[in-house]
Formats: structure tokens, C-alpha cells, sequence
């Protein structure tokens, strides 16, 4: 049986309430391409469209890879997803706060994050590692 694993997504968010997600052909890295319904994740409001950084912590209800294109030699796996929402953020967490944080080897869940978002800008959904889905969940 796989281990449930712990994921956040940074992606445009219309409605930063609301009770379910839907993202479609997600970029993923740094392990996200192996989420699978029932594993934890951190949402993340975009800031490139007009959002804030963390928002919600949701289930994954269902997973699904999408399809490489043929004919492309270097593709960045895809998946969408959908969410339920199980917490509102109480605490926020954006790219302000996780900016100074580029000691890459520190360990620090905020190094991680920053690492993982924002040395590459681009929305995605990441795996994320234990320590860093413990400092997240304090923000509930």
C-alpha cells in the first residue's frame, strides 16, 4: 500500500472559499506527478494572478496524468486534480514571506518552498517533504 504523501499547488484561484477545486494539466516537479486521490495538499492562490499565497488544505479526490503530446522530445509531466477543501488558511504565507529564505541547504520548510515556487515562478504542484507539511499545517 502506497504511504499517503503531502503536495501543495500554486495555481490561479478564481474563488479562494470555495468548498472544491479543479485543476486542469497542472506542471508538475519535484515529485508532484505521483499525487493520487486521498493524499494531502496545500493550495496556494497565485500571486502572478493577483493571489496572495496560501489559501486552503484540501484531499485529493481524484488524480489523473495527462496524456504527453507526440512528437515533443522534452515534456514536464502533467496531472489534474481535484480537491476538497478541509481548512481554511488562518495565517499568511506568500512569496514576501518566503523570499528571504535561499540558504538551499538549510532544511527549512520556507527553503523549501521558496525553492520550489519561486526560483521558477511558474504555477505547478510539488511534492512536498514531512517537515514541510507539519510547518504548513500550523497555519490552520
Amino acid at each position: 500500500m502506497r504511504r499517503r504523501m503531502a503536495y501543495a499547488i500554486k495555481a490561479e484561484i478564481r474563488d479562494p472559499r470555495a468548498k472544491t477545486f479543479v485543476f486542469t494539466a497542472q506542471k508538475t516537479m519535484y515529485g508532484g506527478k505521483l499525487i493520487a486521490a486521498g493524499d494531502t495538499i496545500f493550495i496556494f492562490a497565485s500571486e502572478n494572478e493577483g493571489g496572495q499565497g496560501l489559501i486552503a488544505r484540501g484531499v485529493v479526490t481524484s488524480a489523473e496524468a495527462v496524456p504527453k503530446k507526440k512528437g515533443v522530445a522534452r515534456q514536464t509531466p502533467r496531472v489534474s486534480i481535484a480537491v476538497k477543501r478541509t481548512a481554511l488558511a488562518k495565517r499568511a504565507l506568500g512569496r514576501a514571506d518566503l523570499k528571504p529564505f535561499t540558504n538551499w541547504t538549510d532544511g527549512r520548510p520556507e527553503t523549501e518552498l521558496n525553492f520550489k515556487y519561486y526560483r521558477q515562478a511558474t504555477n505547478k504542484i510539488v511534492g512536498i517533504s514531512d517537515g514541510t507539511a507539519r510547518f504548513l499545517g500550523r497555519h490552520f
